[in-house]
């Protein structure tokens, strides 16, 4: 059976008088890409910022490698090795590009390998190095995308999510940017993706699992899913 690396247990939370998640159980295995789909509004992004910490769940269990993180502040989970690539980027303006790739890096004191992980992000990402002393906030969409992940990577994370990886972004950049998750997973990265894009969600992933309205409604092997008529009928338009 494969090793879990996330597991969650009747999780529920939400925003003030607004309970947005309802028993959420779910298992996400190390070192594969596993995806959360799911309309807009259905609790993915609310998920991943109670896993982070910056919601605090309100019941359930959160354990990363068997060890409780629910509840805990995001450094201590950030720390325990869950790294967030949030929605919409939030690079640092005025911050060059290698600027924030090493902000990802501010809780680490192995100096070497935070170098030698740099080097590794740059040669995933070849035009991060290409724009390293360039704002990264005056990249393009994608680019300033791959800077996000990038600075995910240099926290050297046991667990990556990445909210909404195709955000706005140009189908073809989308494309690079899943090659360059296979080829990041490829070293061990467990990766948590949420996406409303169903279709790419399902085609990078090896496990998904269906959020509707706060609750998990489906789950299984990706090729599963994507063969399933409900999925294809809500999310693909087929």
């Amino acid at each position: 059976m494969p090793e879990t690396i996330l597991e969650i247990d009747g999780l529920a939370a939400g925003y003030g008088d607004v309970q947005v998640l309802w028993d959420i159980s779910l298992r996400v295995e190390a070192g594969a890409i596993t995806c959360i789909v799911g309309s807009n509004g259905a609790g993915k992004t609310t998920l991943l910022r109670t896993i982070s910490g910056l919601i605090a769940p309100r019941a359930g269990s959160i354990r990363l490698d068997g060890a409780e993180i629910g509840g805990a502040d995001p450094d201590a989970v950030l720390g325990a090795g869950v790294a967030h690539v949030p929605e919409g980027r939030r690079l640092f303006r005025g911050l060059s590009v290698r600027d924030n790739l090493m902000l990802g890096a501010y809780l680490r004191r192995d100096r070497a390998q935070v170098a030698r992980d740099l080097d590794f992000v740059m040669e995933t990402f070849p035009i991060l190095r290409e724009r390293a002393g360039q704002d990264a906030t005056t990249m393009s969409g994608g680019e300033q995308q791959m800077c996000a992940i990038g600075r995910g990577i240099m926290s050297a994370p046991r667990l990556l999510m990445i909210d909404e990886l195709s955000l706005g972004l140009a189908p073809r950049l989308v494309e690079t940017l899943g090659e360059a998750l296979k080829e990041v997973n490829r070293t061990g990265l467990s990766i948590l993706l949420v996406e409303q894009d169903v279709l790419t969600a399902l085609d990078l992933a090896s496990h998904g699992f269906v959020i509707e309205t706060g609750r998990v409604t489906m789950t299984g092997a990706s090729a599963q899913l994507a063969g399933d008529a409900r999925i294809r009928e809500a999310y693909m338009g087929l």
